[in-house]
């Protein structure tokens, strides 16, 4: 069976309020590709579909397009779990007519997929947390844990159990379902995992929001189902395999740069060939980078403005870093965004930077003019300029007049 793995996709994302939809467009139709060229059988998706649980209309419209041209009509099988990112209600609305595509929706670790026949395959059989398939002659079971808050696992683990075994930490816990759900895999089927979850140990990004809070909800590498010939796992944007298990576990994330942080690595999915008793092999396919994202580092003012000359044809979202030991007038940041679009932000990088101590006892004894001076060097490392401080005494002098 060949099967392909990819996560993250975090559809609606913004950067710094400026829409990826054109990105995320061109990334559905790479994955498209790829499907198709590989004979794809199986394609799993590990959550953070979407970037939040109320996702915009243009968002959900290219998620049911790309479902319904992956599966080709139910000839294709497609598992998708909800993220932590993700309104788990709102991402299995639409089971009723996923299914008749071949399309698996699953919110929740409590969710059970419908028995029957779908397309050119069949869900043998399922409860909560697992799915038996039979596609092509061949049977996978599926273990799958869609984003499991500490509140969904006690639905499922804690019912029955004493005060004791409640308390039992978040990785225990998690642990203790992936060995209950794990009875389920036999000798004669491909034996899988889905999950998004965090591993300890694992490579973050900036651009994750955190789900653990002081490791609380983060899951040992060993608590892992061993008998998975392969764990395919969503919540972190690093492509990586997790350390520490001997399983081959693996994050596909997220197919386009999210943050300043992501930019030092190519982003990937996997394609997992398997058979029953055998080891999985495990391939890196790589995304192309549609936009990327750069950090420009500036020796001064002038060397921006010429970066972004050379630069203005070039189709990429940038951050701006200027060694300066002045004010970076509007007229210089009009124009660096004239000759360059898709600027993100402007940050002046101040020499010689000193802190700047209040005295608050000495507050009275000071002018408008000077407490805003003092305020303004706080804040932008710089001093306001004349024409900065021009605009502010006026404005303070209207608001006077104002109150009389």
């Amino acid at each position: 069976m060949r099967i392909l793995h990819t996560s993250d996709w975090h559809l609606g994302k913004s950067l710094e309020g400026f829409s990826r939809l054109e990105e995320q467009e061109l990334f559905i139709e790479e994955l498209i590709e790829k499907v198709e060229e590989n004979n794809i059988d199986l394609v799993i998706i590990a959550g953070d579909i979407y970037d939040n649980g109320n996702p915009p209309a243009k968002a959900e419209n290219l998620f049911y397009s790309a479902l319904k041209r992956i599966s080709k009509g139910g000839k294709r099988a497609i598992i998708v779990i909800a993220g932590n990112h993700d309104n788990p209600e709102r991402l299995v609305a639409a089971s009723p007519l996923a299914y008749e595509h071949g399309v698996i929706l699953l919110g929740t670790p409590k969710s059970c997929a419908l028995k029957g026949k779908y397309g050119s395959f069949e869900i043998v059989d399922s409860e909560e947390g697992f799915i038996e398939l039979e596609i092509n002659g061949e049977k996978a079971v599926v273990i799958t844990i869609p984003y499991p808050s500490e509140k969904r696992l006690n639905e499922i683990l804690s019912e029955e159990l004493e005060e004791e075994e409640r308390r039992k930490s978040y990785s225990e816990k998690v642990g203790e379902l992936f060995n209950k759900l794990s009875d389920r895999y036999r000798k004669d089927t491909i034996n899988i995992a889905v999950s998004h979850i965090f591993v300890s140990g694992s490579e973050c990004s900036d651009s994750e929001r955190p789900i653990q809070l002081g490791g609380s909800l983060a899951v040992d590498a060993d608590k892992l189902p061993e008998k998975a010939q392969y764990i395919a796992l969503g919540h972190l944007h690093r492509p990586q395999r997790v350390k520490g298990t001997k399983t081959k576990a693996y994050y596909a994330g997220s197919p386009l740069q999210y943050s300043k942080s992501e930019i030092n690595y190519s982003k990937c999915c996997y394609i997992v060939d398997v058979k029953p008793g055998e080891e999985a092999l495990v391939e890196e396919v790589f995304f192309k980078n549609y936009k990327p994202i750069e950090v420009w580092q500036c020796s001064s003012v002038e060397d921006a403005i010429e970066r972004c000359r050379e630069n203005s044809k070039r189709n990429l979202w940038v951050y701006i870093e200027i060694k300066t030991d002045k004010f970076i007038t509007q007229e210089n940041i009009k124009l660096m965004k004239e000759l360059k679009k898709d600027i993100i932000e402007i940050v002046p990088k101040i020499e010689n930077e000193e802190e700047i101590v209040f005295d608050f006892e000495s507050l009275t004894e000071k002018s408008m003019a000077e407490l805003f001076q003092d305020f303004y060097l706080k804040e932008r490392k710089v001093k306001p300029s004349s024409e900065i401080m021009d605009l502010f005494l006026k404005i303070a002098e209207e608001g006077e007049i104002d109150e009389t």
